[in-house]
């Protein structure tokens, strides 16, 4: 059995296709997997990492505007457009696969849809409440669609194709419960654990905040334990915070770089304070973490204020926009939300009514599904 998946762009693409790499190669030994992405995309890092072979399209996006720069650069598109088709193709003849599953990004439009057109069982996979523009114009040559949340199925031409599957979670996310994560940590004392981050990369304008918001931690004798992730802007943040006389550590208040062992940290939060990308939203839903939810405003089409927004309107995180992220109000929004252990429980119990349990498997077996209609 060969299984081509093809994805890229962001973490939020790659993660869901490498969860069912992973449970197809479980499933049947010798299978085997191929992964495309589209040149020079953060996939072609990931990928690998995961032991699994990549090879690349050269497609670039669309600009949406007129200004003469972007015009050149949709025409350059264009282009790259017949440069892919004809890379898939190759790709295609060469690695003959037996399924091609899409998970988001533009690297997947040539190669899914030159395999929908040679009858090849095909399947998209879209993290994101709303589709992007690649899932959308690959929906109406696959055999199914299949999405992260209910609400997601009125945002596609023909419901008929869409199955809700949940988004596919790694499984280090339901290794330990709370008190397991506690300890493994090393956190001694009952205070309550906040989890913020913004990103794997940080983002620079929240993290000018965040250095407000853990001094004023500081000054009020951290209530509260506290794991910030600051990504590259973890050098200026240190030394700024450094600059206020805050000794951080010995308090409960770390501030790190990176957070590698996420799905650790994550089990001991008690409130996680973070954007809202397609892994994210997958991530606190899947493990029910109450949420404080500032959605990045530099996405297409506003992606993420409408993940954001689905959980919100359920009561099952609270959405913060980025300019209402004044001086005191993330600070209070969490500090509030860590007092009302009512909320808290609230959110939790919306949050298990949304989450898709198995949903990897569900996936899994939604696309044999496919194979077994086409053979």
């Amino acid at each position: 059995m060969n299984i081509l998946f093809t994805c890229g762009g962001t973490a939020g693409h790659v993660n869901p296709a490498v969860a069912l790499a992973h449970i197809f190669q479980e499933r049947h030994p010798g299978c085997r997997v191929l992964f495309v992405g589209a040149d020079g995309g953060m996939e072609n890092k990931l990928v690998p990492k995961e032991g699994y072979e990549i090879r690349s399209v050269t497609i670039t996006n669309f600009h949406r505007s007129f200004a003469p720069a972007d015009i050149a650069h949709n025409l350059g598109t264009l282009m790259n457009m017949r440069k892919s088709k004809k890379q898939a193709q190759v790709i295609l003849d060469e690695f003959k696969p037996d399924l091609v599953v899409g998970t988001g990004g533009y690297a997947s439009f040539p190669v899914v849809n030159e395999a929908a057109r040679r009858k090849i069982p095909t399947a998209v996979h879209e993290s994101n409440v709303v589709p992007g523009l690649t899932t959308k114009a690959l929906a109406r040559v696959v055999d199914r669609v299949m999405v992260g949340f209910e609400e997601s199925r009125s945002h596609y031409d023909d419901p008929s194709k869409v199955v809700v599957t949940g988004t596919p979670v790694r499984g280090d996310f339901f290794k330990y419960t709370r008190q397991e994560a506690r300890e493994k940590l090393g956190l001694a004392d009952e205070r309550p654990l906040l989890l913020s981050y913004w990103g794997s990369l940080g983002a620079e304008v929240m993290n000018q905040k965040m250095v407000d918001f853990i001094a004023k931690e500081c000054y009020e004798g951290a209530p509260i334990r506290h794991i910030h992730g600051a990504g590259r802007d973890f050098p200026w943040m240190r030394e700024e915070l450094l600059r206020r006389g805050l000794k951080l550590g010995d308090n409960g208040v770390e501030v790190r770089e990176y957070i590698y062992d996420m799905p650790l940290v994550m089990a001991a939060a008690d409130v996680v304070l973070c954007r809202a990308g397609a892994s994210t939203i997958s991530e606190i839903t899947a493990i029910a973490k109450p949420s404080v939810l500032v959605p990045s405003p530099n996405v297409t089409a506003n992606h993420q204020e409408k993940n954001a927004r689905v959980l919100a309107d359920q009561g099952a995180a609270i959405l913060l926009r980025e300019q209402d992220c004044g001086e005191h109000t993330l600070y209070d929004t969490v500090e509030l939300l860590m007092q009302e252990r009512d909320r808290r429980d609230a959110m939790v119990r919306a949050l298990n009514a949304m989450a898709v349990p198995n949903a990897g498997e569900k996936i899994y077996q939604t696309l044999r599904e496919i194979m077994r209609d086409k053979a």
